[in-house]
């Protein structure tokens, strides 16, 4: 693992920092929703944004110039499920809705603490029975999201395939967090190497989203690393490799594949949790989005 300063990604962590190094435990969660919203606002992008209610639900339709209207990438941020929205990741649908060819739809599923475990994987499920009803066939569907909402897209396939429901064609998974155990090896190995995420701040944010009685991490609902993972469709998977939730990535891929899933695994070397949020300044993000739209394309037969 090469971990020369590199002042691209040094610029990005320091970006990131700083909004972390602003909270304290007296900072209310309307206070870090917004920050964090502010963080990832970019302007510096070509689509139109179409608020609308999904199926009872927010959510955004993202276009880019010329995308198709057939085709859906449903779009489940990240945040750890405290903060996020569409709004946090207009610019990166953007660059996925361009980068695919089709519209991505933003989901602003329910966030904990008012709403937890199983509300948003609930919420996401119906959401793809709305496209259902819309005439949308599910090869015309795909999921794609990152962190909290990469784990979310795969316990949602997972409730799907357990309940006999249509799966979508394919899913894009950006640094998804598989294992709220929090008991991969990554996490011991990558500790110094990752800026920002640590093991103590991932078992704080999956307790916030479990609650205190109910759920338990364990559950392969919750963490879908624990679940059986026979009968899902083709995933794109990528990961930096400074990340503490690595082998969140690396350890489902091998369990799927063992169990007949066709999994295609990126390792970015020297880039941290959900890089592909940062194109103008990592040209690995821009080499990671034009690989989800190759991936995409083929799947949703674009």
């Amino acid at each position: 693992m090469n971990l020369v300063p590199q002042a691209p990604i040094d610029a990005v962590i320091a970006r990131v920092r700083k909004v972390y190094k602003g909270w304290s435990k007296d900072t209310n969660t309307g206070q870090m929703r917004r920050d964090w919203d502010r963080l990832f606002a970019s302007s510096s992008f070509t689509a139109s944004i179409e608020p609308v209610l999904h199926g009872g639900i927010s959510a955004e339709w993202v276009a880019a110039p010329e995308a198709r209207r057939d085709k859906a990438v449903l779009y489940l941020h990240g945040g750890g499920f405290r903060v996020g929205s569409p709004r946090s990741h207009r610019e990166l649908m953007a660059g996925l809705s361009q980068a695919a060819g089709c519209r991505v739809l933003g989901l602003d599923y329910s966030l904990a603490p008012g709403y937890r475990y199983p509300v948003a994987l609930n919420e996401t499920s119906a959401a793809i029975d709305t496209l259902l009803a819309q005439g949308l066939a599910p090869g015309d569907i795909a999921l794609a999201g990152d962190s909290a909402g990469a784990g979310l897209a795969l316990s949602t396939l997972l409730q799907r395939r357990d309940a006999g429901k249509a799966l979508p064609a394919a899913a894009v998974l950006m640094s998804a967090w598989t294992d709220l155990t929090a008991s991969g090896e990554s996490y011991e190995s990558r500790a110094k190497a990752d800026p920002i995420h640590q093991k103590p701040m991932i078992l704080s944010m999956a307790r916030g989203y479990l609650g205190k009685e109910g759920a338990k991490s364990t559950d392969p609902l919750v963490s879908p690393l624990l679940a059986e993972l026979h009968g899902l469709p083709p995933l794109l998977m990528q990961v930096g490799d400074r990340e503490t939730v690595l082998s969140d990535t690396t350890a489902f891929a091998d369990k799927a594949r063992a169990a007949g899933v066709a999994v295609e695994l990126e390792v970015y070397e020297g880039m941290i949790h959900v890089f592909q949020q940062f194109p103008a300044e990592l040209n690995e993000a821009r080499l990671a989005r034009q690989s989800m739209g190759r991936f995409l394309k083929a799947h949703l037969q674009l």
